[in-house]
């Protein structure tokens, strides 16, 4: 229910538009002086402040003052006598939504009350989709200490503030977009939305229209105007997607837009300038697409000026349960929920054919589903249970099979340092772990190897 403040010295007056506003269906909290409507204001929450211009303690210009230093979106119409219009004029000039004299009709009050709220419920309504934006727009945070990340994360300072034309390298799933977040956010178009189109997901024949725009009546089904993704990313970035997947023809006009940094809608009389910064992606070599004829040598260099290779999470074991916690404070933030030893020994030697997207699916299904708030491997789909199995039948080739899960683990342990001669390093690489939790294994298990067992 929207909530009027009313504040008048005059009692009938303000018993009279008390009950007309009530009738509207207005919550109205009505006061006798401006210091009541004041501490009113200090203490709770209106969508609108109705208020006589002269009042004793507090006049309406002062009240008006007041409250824009406390909520200045807050709207108010000030009530005044005719003698006093010139005053009511100044208070437009200094925040007053609008002014009624007396008398006044009904109607004129009930209008000018519909046409401050309507500028508040637009007000609140930008307030929202700029806050949606900044949340689209802000990418997830994404952390690490393993070499790739960081040298990823190197580049990325480097790249992000300049207008460079980049192009990600990446399996699906290793976070192509997130990363042309990262690049977008730390650039000097990052007050600007972002536009993504992913050329792999518009059928070919409409992805002509989707990039550069169209007029109305240039083809069937163009009943109206419709601008382009380059048009729309105007002052901004534009990433695109699979560009891979772009056609022949259409990679032609692409080359135009980006070297001449101008676009031409179907159907359109005259060409349009973009000033844009163009982010690319793909999950195969476009040199390899160059060599089989199906993707145009002068585009790809056009692309190709800061290439950047997305490390796989294979790549990144160091990172997994970082990320695991990152993807969790995301989805439950401020949760209590955390992850079991068994269950990160788990994380840390799957495979993860899916990378980071995969990871985080994971985290959100098993919190979803979660029957407790410490999660464990039984919170783990089924094909977790496949690569345990796997593991045994690896246990069962060094002849382990009859031991326990703690004295088989420090058999592979101790088999794969000597194999490597004790190089630590070497030996996670052979068990597939990352170093350090290699290292804590062995401060676990007090096991280490002497020069006389690896000769």
């Amino acid at each position: 229910m929207i909530k009027i403040l009313l504040a008048d010295d005059d009692n009938g007056l303000r018993r009279v538009v008390k009950y007309k506003l009530q009738q509207k269906n207005y919550d109205v909290t009505a006061v006798e002086n401006g210091q009541l409507a004041l501490d009113a204001v200090k203490t709770q929450k209106f969508d609108l402040v109705l208020s006589d211009m002269k009042m004793p303690k507090l006049s309406g210009i002062e009240l008006l003052e007041e409250i824009k230093k406390i909520q200045p979106n807050l709207e108010v119409i000030l009530i005044t006598a005719h003698a006093d219009i010139s005053q009511a004029v100044f208070a437009v000039k200094i925040g007053a939504f609008d002014y009624l004299p007396k008398p006044f009709e009904d109607e004129q009050l009930f209008l000018a009350i519909e046409k401050a709220l309507k500028v508040k419920r637009l007000e609140d309504e930008n307030k929202r989709l700029k806050k949606k934006l900044n949340q689209q727009n802000k990418p997830f945070h994404i952390s690490g200490v393993s070499k790739a990340y960081k040298e990823m994360k190197e580049l990325i300072k480097k790249v992000a503030p300049s207008d460079a034309t980049v192009l990600l390298y990446g399996a699906s799933g290793t976070g192509k977009e997130v990363l042309a977040k990262l690049i977008h956010a730390q650039s000097n178009r990052s007050e600007q939305e972002m536009i993504t189109i992913n050329c792999a997901a518009i059928p070919k024949d409409l992805l002509e229209s989707e990039l550069f725009g169209h007029k109305k009546g240039s083809f069937t089904g163009a009943v109206q105007d419709k601008k382009g993704k380059f048009e729309l990313a105007h002052n901004s970035s534009l990433f695109l997607d699979e560009i891979s997947e772009l056609p022949l023809d259409l990679q032609a006009k692409l080359l135009r837009a980006i070297q001449e940094r101008v676009i031409e809608p179907i159907g359109a009389e005259k060409s349009i300038a973009v000033d844009i910064r163009l982010i690319a992606a793909s999950n195969q070599k476009l040199k390899e697409k160059v060599a089989q004829g199906n993707f145009r040598e002068d585009l790809f260099y056009r692309l190709n000026v800061i290439p950047i290779t997305l490390p796989t999470l294979a790549e990144r074991k160091d990172d997994i349960l970082i990320l695991a916690q990152g993807f969790l404070e995301k989805i439950a933030p401020n949760s209590k929920i955390t992850f079991s030893n068994d269950l990160e020994d788990t994380l840390l030697h799957h495979n993860w054919p899916g990378n980071i997207r995969e990871l985080e699916n994971l985290i959100e299904r098993m919190v979803i589903l979660r029957k407790k708030d410490r999660l464990t491997t039984k919170d783990l789909p089924r094909e977790f249970n496949v690569e345990k199995e796997n593991f045994e039948e690896q246990l069962q080739a060094e002849n382990t099979s009859q031991i326990s899960f703690y004295d088989a683990e420090i058999k592979l342990i101790k088999n794969a340092l000597l194999k490597s001669a004790n190089n630590k390093s070497k030996a996670a690489k052979s068990l597939k772990i990352p170093r350090h939790v290699l290292i804590y294994r062995m401060k676990k298990y007090n096991l280490f190897i002497t020069p006389k067992e690896t000769e």
